[in-house]
């Protein structure tokens, strides 16, 4: 028995694989193709596959799966290649409506117009196919679609899967259950290690020279370390840009968090180039305050609210908990510093005998608490609610939640990327950004670059 007997399409929902075997875990011909779902395609395909030799050429070359495994990088590659020209040759005849050299192609209208080369990157190496034209030029290829450089299909599944916390095990186990595929965990290790040069890259990568809004967070996770299972805070710095977009600046941890390490960060952020921040946005994080106003002098610090009411409602009732925090929103949703200072007073008189730890930790910390109120009105809730920042430590935490221990910190940030990948996508600047940019330029004329907002 050759192995070519299990080369036979199967579904995947809406998708196609073409060319699937029992193949060995570290050699693969996969083309997953999410648009390709007509059987007459995928029928013309296989028939070229067979046209070319492919299944009849595995068989004469090795009879066994083990015989396949020592085959070389050489013959998959060439494999790939008459597959993916085999499945474009049958796009172009389910395009055109008729086979190569028929007669019913006389007068049609459209013809085959020659080929063009083009190289893909893939697991194997690159692979150099001949992609199909057509006279009128209307030819779109779907499995190899304009603008492609990679066959990247097989390596989106297993990051994708990556990215939503499951181990390489895990990924092993669903995809073997699901699609009876064998795949090694040291083949998926090699997959996502490859993210570590990207990650790196984003890390260093130039900036802005100058932010409006810094808000820093961190999300705690448990991380292996000589031997011993650690909890460690990696800490994110989301910046909105002058031009209102949203982006993560970087990705730190260290074990001992303080006024160095903090200012290590913001020396970080201004050799990739930020030269002013005008307000952080920060959780009382040791240090923080002072390595910012270290760093960038003229930099306002703004003790994040929604923190300051999840610390302070620790100290009160349930049944208190409407009333009290209504009291606190008309705090911070006061028009004005004026009457957000009455309404503190108001909250002292009505609960200070009750709850005295909550309120006091509002009158302590109340100059910092305040700071925003200097800021456009329009700007003051996307201050203080911090919902980008929240939304995305929420899916950080979803993603992280069955992953009860990482192998290495190096891990946690793969991972952390890829969903800061997933979540920059879904961003987008508040509809107001030009009233807020308006009014911030009144407020701060020498200190925005406007060549930025520009861009």
């Amino acid at each position: 028995m050759g192995c070519s007997e299990a080369y036979t399409p199967a579904r995947m929902g809406s998708a196609q694989l073409v060319g699937v075997g029992v193949w060995p875990s570290s050699i693969y011909l996969i083309f997953i193709t999410e648009v390709i779902d007509e059987d007459v395609v995928m029928n013309k395909a296989n028939r070229k596959i067979e046209e070319n030799r492919v299944k009849p050429l595995i068989d004469e070359l090795f009879k066994t799966k083990e015989e396949l495994e020592q085959g070389g990088g050489a013959f998959i590659e060439n494999l790939m290649k008459e597959a993916l020209n085999a499945v474009l040759e049958a796009e172009m005849e389910h395009h055109l409506g008729y086979r190569k050299h028929a007669v019913e192609g006389n007068n049609s209208g459209n013809s085959r117009n020659g080929k063009r080369s083009k190289k893909l990157k893939s697991d194997n190496g690159v692979i150099e196919i001949d992609i199909p034209r057509d006279r009128n030029s209307t030819f779109e290829p779907k499995i190899v679609p304009k603008g492609a450089n990679s066959m990247g299909k097989f390596e989106e599944a297993i990051l994708s899967l990556y990215t939503r916390g499951m181990t390489t095990r895990e990924i092993e186990g669903h995809l073997r259950e699901l699609y009876g595929m064998d795949v090694s965990p040291s083949f998926i290790s090699t997959v996502t290690s490859k993210v570590e040069e990207e990650v790196l890259q984003w890390q260093n990568r130039p900036i802005d020279s100058c932010y409006v809004v810094l808000h820093v967070d961190g999300v705690r996770v448990k991380v292996r370390e000589d031997g011993m299972v650690k909890n460690k805070v990696f800490y994110l710095v989301l910046a909105t840009s002058q031009r209102g977009d949203v982006d993560v600046l970087g990705i730190w941890n260290s074990d001992n968090e303080g006024a160095a390490f903090w200012a290590n960060v913001m020396n970080e952020l201004k050799a990739r180039g930020l030269e002013d921040v005008l307000l952080a946005c920060v959780d009382g994080l040791k240090g923080l305050p002072e390595a910012v106003q270290a760093v960038f002098p003229s930099a306002d610090v703004q003790l994040c609210v929604v923190h300051q009411i999840r610390t302070c409602c620790k100290f009160v009732s349930y049944k208190d908990m409407r009333e009290f925090c209504q009291s606190l929103k008309s705090i911070y949703g006061a028009p004005t510093l004026d009457m957000a200072q009455g309404a503190m007073r108001e909250l002292e008189k009505k609960w200070e005998d009750t709850y005295p730890a909550a309120v006091s930790s509002w009158v302590d910390n109340w100059e910092k608490l305040s700071t925003f109120f200097s800021y456009p009105v329009e700007l003051r809730k996307f201050i203080y609610t911090t919902n980008k920042i929240e939304n995305l430590n929420g899916l950080l935490r979803k993603n992280t939640r069955n992953r009860r221990v990482f192998p290495n910190a190096d891990s946690v940030r793969r991972i952390f990327y890829l969903n800061i990948k997933k979540f920059s996508a879904k961003l987008s600047k508040p509809r107001s950004w030009p009233l807020i940019l308006n009014q911030l330029a009144l407020t701060f004329r020498n200190r925005l670059k406007m060549e930025d907002v520009m861009q």
